[in-house]
């Protein structure tokens, strides 16, 4: 038997990059898997969802437990990235960046925990490296992350005696499709993989599958004792210090 057989289980942002691996792979451990995010997703049984619109995420929980009468395990990966220094950004923007971020998760959650209360579910939320640390001109990404990550150890401790876990994933560098058209921007691309494969222990960069592997035995039983972490998949690069 698979581990996550008879599961249901919801990924955000599930239709590409991070969040298409781990739909992928919490199918192939069993579960059936629901995506929500903008645009169509043809490989799963997915919803259109916008997690700007505070009104969206209820739906989305409402329309998968209303699909499949249960849900197991929520995925919490829709996010984006806008650069700029605090003192550039407007405020539009940040709450933008808070709405998707940082609220819909916490939204998303609320309107879960008393379906995952009666299957004893899981909760897993894709923070980042820069929850932890910060590239430049990336505040207000660094602070929704790092609010992720408290928000994970809250849940935990909330909910935990009734029987939902919830963790975090922190991935670093992940080779991604719009990471690839990053690279392929500057004038050297070749030069740029070496430079950033150097940054990391184990010598080389991320893969999404790498990332999808850690929230799968997350949301599995196999880690029923473990709740309230933040597990950093970064290849060693948050631990290795600069040279002098």
């Amino acid at each position: 038997m698979s581990r996550l057989s008879g599961k249901v289980a919801l990924v955000t942002g599930g239709r590409m990059g991070i969040g298409l691996a781990i739909a992928r792979r919490l199918r192939e451990d069993g579960a059936r898997v629901f995506t929500a995010q903008r645009g169509e997703d043809a490989e799963f049984e997915s919803f259109a969802a916008d997690f700007a619109d505070p009104a969206c995420p209820a739906q989305v929980i409402e329309q998968v437990v209303g699909a499949a009468g249960r849900l197991d395990v929520l995925v919490n990966n829709a996010g984006f990235m806008q650069e700029a220094r605090a003192e550039d950004m407007s405020l539009a923007d940040w709450n933008r960046m808070i709405a998707i971020n940082l609220t819909a998760p916490f939204l998303l959650i609320k309107a879960a925990l008393p379906h995952l209360r009666q299957t004893r579910g899981a909760i897993v939320n894709i923070g980042s490296i820069e929850g932890i640390g910060c590239n430049p001109h990336h505040a207000a990404y660094s602070a929704t992350k790092a609010g992720l990550h408290g928000l994970t150890r809250a849940i935990a401790v909330d909910h935990g005696a009734e029987g939902i876990r919830c963790n975090a994933v922190a991935p670093g560098w992940i080779d991604t499709d719009l990471s690839e058209v990053y690279i392929e921007s500057f004038p050297d691309p070749a030069a740029f993989r070496a430079n950033i494969a150097r940054l990391h222990p184990v010598g080389r960069t991320g893969k999404t599958e790498d990332v999808a592997a850690l929230v799968a035995w997350l949301a599995s039983e196999e880690s029923g004792f473990v709740a309230g972490q933040t597990f950093t998949v970064d290849g060693g690069r948050m631990v290795k210090l600069s040279l002098p």
